[in-house]
């Protein structure tokens, strides 16, 4: 089986004053049958800061960024099997899914909601998936 890096152009990740990546990080690879994307957190893609705001333009803007990568891919939230949220509080559980089911309104792929300490950027949310490529 081959691993393919995915190229995913406007997608910017926070950089060092040298220039290198804080995060050594692929946002999405294939690799055989099945596009692998990273957890990400909700990142403007045009300026590579992050969303601030509710839980729910944060959940937006993850799901955004999780949708462009797997476009990148080939693939599509319609192909997505599996789902991981990350999120600093369990109380956002029902605020998450409310954005959640707006990108997942059919045939929802299988989920896990893990509730984390902390990241060391400020947000409060990182999703990642598996999908058909």
């Amino acid at each position: 089986m081959k691993k393919e890096i995915v190229d995913v152009p406007e997608m910017k990740t926070p950089l060092r004053e040298d220039g290198t990546p804080v995060v050594p990080i692929s946002m999405g690879v294939k690799a055989g049958d099945f596009v692998y994307v990273s957890g990400l957190p909700p990142i403007d893609r045009a300026t590579g800061e992050m969303i601030r705001g509710d839980i729910q333009a944060q959940t937006r803007q993850s799901l955004e960024n999780v949708k462009y990568v797997l476009e990148c891919a080939g693939s599509s939230l319609d192909k997505v099997v599996k789902v991981t949220v990350y999120c600093t509080n369990s109380g956002y559980f029902h605020q998450v899914n409310d954005i959640y089911r707006q990108y997942f309104s059919s045939e929802p792929p299988a989920r896990t909601f893990v509730t984390v300490g902390s990241w060391p950027m400020p947000f409060d949310i990182e999703i990642e998936c598996v999908a058909i490529a």
